[in-house]
C-alpha cells in the first residue's frame, strides 16, 4: 500500500497497487495510462531530456494520473535507484528491445533479487525471442506479418490502416495489462512474480481468433471485402451522403435488415439479405439513397430505430454526440477533452485525477510516499535528475 502523502493516488479498483514505468513510446505509456485509470500508483521513470511523443508533455494524456522522476540509467547510480523503486513496487513495465534492461542492470534477474514477488511486464513488437527479436518495427509491421492489416480495406487497393490502434494498443497494451494483472493474482496468492512477455504480434493475432475459426470452417474468405464483416456485406459497412460525410450500417440480423430497408424505403429488396447474386444490386441501391441525403438528416431518420445506422463522427465531433455526451464518454481535464477512464465500476470508481505527469515534477512526492530519499540526492557525475 501506498504510504499517507497528500499527493498519493486514491480511488479506483487498484487503489494501492503500485507500477514503475520505464518510459517509452507507444503502446507502453498507454498500458500505464490504464493502471493509473484503474487506481494504481504509476510512477514513470523519465530519462533526462525527456524522449516521449513529440508533443508538448502538457498534452500527452497517456502520461495522466502518473507521476514522474528523472533517472538517467546510464549513470552510475542509476539502475540503484530503479532497483529501489522496484523493491517497492508490484508491477514494472519496460519497453526495451530484448537485453536492453539487462544491462542496464534493470532486467528481471536484478529487479527480482530485490523483490522476488515482482510482476515484471515486458512490452515489444517482435516479443523477446524469435527470428525479429532484435529488429526494429512499428505498429503496421506487426499487424502486416499476423495478417491483420490484410483483412482491412478493398479489393484491388492498398490496406487501410486502422491507425495505431490495432496493434499497439489492442494487441499490445491491453495484451500486457491483462497479462500483469494476471500474474499480480497468482503473485499476490504464491508471492512469486514472473515475466509477462507481451508481444504486439501475439496480441494481434489473438484478437482474429474468432475469424481464424471461421476461415478453417469454409465461412471466411481470405480476402479483402469478401466476408460478413470487412465491407464484402452490403448491409455491414459505410456509404457516402449528400454532403460527402458517411454512415455506418450493421445491420447483418433479419430483422435489423429489415428495419434498415423499411426507414431507407427499399422494402422490395427483402430478398437480397441472403442473395449474394443480388449484392451488387442491393450495395448500389443502398448508396444512391444514401447519396440523396445529408449525414444529419439521415441520423434523424434512423435515431430512434433499431436498424443498427450511426454516422461516423470525426474526433472532434464524438464526444458531442448526445449518447457519449449523456454517458460522460469524454471528459475535459485542464482544458483538453479526451476520453474518459474505462470501463466502469460500481463500488470503485475511476476518474482523470491528475493531468499529464511533466517529467521529474513528482520526484519529492514519490522519494517522501515510497520511501526513496536517494532519488532526491545528489547524482554521481554524468547522472542526471
Amino acid at each position: 500500500m501506498a504510504a499517507a502523502g497528500t499527493t498519493a493516488p486514491e480511488g479506483g479498483p487498484l487503489s494501492g497497487v503500485r507500477v514503475v514505468e520505464l518510459a517509452g513510446i507507444g503502446p507502453g505509456p498507454f498500458a500505464a495510462m490504464l493502471l493509473a485509470d484503474l487506481g494504481a500508483d504509476v510512477v514513470r521513470v523519465d530519462r533526462p531530456g525527456g524522449g516521449g511523443l513529440a508533443i508538448d508533455p502538457a498534452y500527452d494524456i497517456t502520461n495522466r494520473n502518473k507521476r514522474s522522476v528523472v533517472v538517467d540509467l546510464k549513470a552510475p547510480d542509476g539502475a540503484a535507484r530503479v532497483l529501489d523503486l522496484a523493491e517497492r513496487a508490484d508491477i514494472l513495465i519496460e519497453g526495451y528491445r530484448p537485453g536492453v534492461a539487462e544491462r542496464l542492470g534493470v532486467g528481471p534477474g536484478d529487479c527480482h533479487a530485490r523483490n522476488p514477488r515482482l510482476v515484471y511486464g515486458r512490452m515489444t513488437g517482435w516479443g523477446q525471442e524469435g527470428p525479429l527479436a532484435q529488429r526494429a518495427g512499428h505498429d503496421i509491421g506487426y499487424i502486416a506479418v499476423t495478417g491483420t492489416l490484410g483483412l482491412i480495406g478493398k479489393p484491388g487497393e492498398p490496406p487501410a490502416i486502422p491507425a495505431n490502434l490495432v496493434g499497439d494498443y489492442a494487441g499490445g497494451s491491453l495484451y500486457l495489462v491483462v497479462g500483469v494483472l494476471a500474474a499480480l493474482h497468482h503473485a499476490r496468492a504464491t508471492g512469486t512474480g514472473q515475466v509477462v512477455d507481451a508481444a504486439i504480434v501475439d496480441g494481434a493475432s489473438h484478437l482474429a481468433s474468432m475469424i481464424h475459426g471461421m476461415l478453417a470452417a469454409g465461412s471466411w474468405q481470405d480476402r479483402r471485402a469478401a466476408n460478413l464483416l470487412d465491407g464484402g456485406c452490403p448491409y455491414y459497412g459505410t456509404y457516402e451522403t449528400a454532403d460527402g460525410a458517411y454512415m455506418a450500417v450493421g445491420a447483418l440480423e433479419p430483422q435489423f435488415y429489415a428495419e434498415f430497408l423499411r426507414l431507407l424505403r427499399l422494402d422490395d429488396l427483402a430478398s437480397a439479405h441472403t442473395d449474394w447474386a443480388r449484392w451488387g444490386e442491393l450495395r448500389e441501391r443502398v448508396a444512391a439513397r444514401f447519396k440523396s441525403r445529408t449525414r444529419d438528416e439521415w441520423t434523424a431518420v434512423f435515431e430512434d430505430s433499431d436498424a443498427c445506422v450511426a454516422p461516423v463522427l470525426s474526433l472532434r465531433e464524438a464526444p458531442h454526440h448526445p449518447h457519449l455526451a449523456a454517458r460522460g464518454t469524454f471528459t475535459d481535464h485542464g482544458g483538453i477533452v479526451q476520453p474518459a477512464p474505462a470501463p466502469r465500476f460500481s463500488a470503485t470508481p475511476t476518474g482523470v485525477r491528475t493531468g499529464p505527469a511533466r517529467p521529474g515534477a513528482g520526484t519529492a512526492d514519490v522519494a517522501r510516499d515510497w520511501d526513496v530519499p536517494e532519488l532526491l540526492a545528489p547524482h554521481d557525475e554524468g547522472g542526471g535528475r
